[in-house]
């Protein structure tokens, strides 16, 4: 189930990086450089209350932020 409140920032195939909501069809920016997309996926993570992925080259995950709610004391 996609969570809405999240942000990727991945490699488009054209070479520009994209931000880009979870489980949306458009992304929500594309820049010309990875730290521009990261920034701006951030930036709306911390508007919706959700996290930011950023997926490097290979695509894996590289760095996650989270801006919601954590429980604490975490759970296990």
């Amino acid at each position: 189930m996609a969570d809405e409140r999240d942000y990727w920032t991945q490699k488009r195939p054209d070479g520009s990086w994209e931000s880009k909501r979870e489980g949306a069809s458009r992304p929500s920016k594309i820049a010309a450089t990875q730290a521009e997309a990261w920034s701006a996926s951030k930036d709306l993570a911390k508007k919706s209350g959700g996290e930011a992925y950023l997926k490097g080259r290979n695509g894996q995950i590289r760095e996650r932020n989270t801006y919601g709610k954590d429980p604490y004391p975490p759970k296990g």
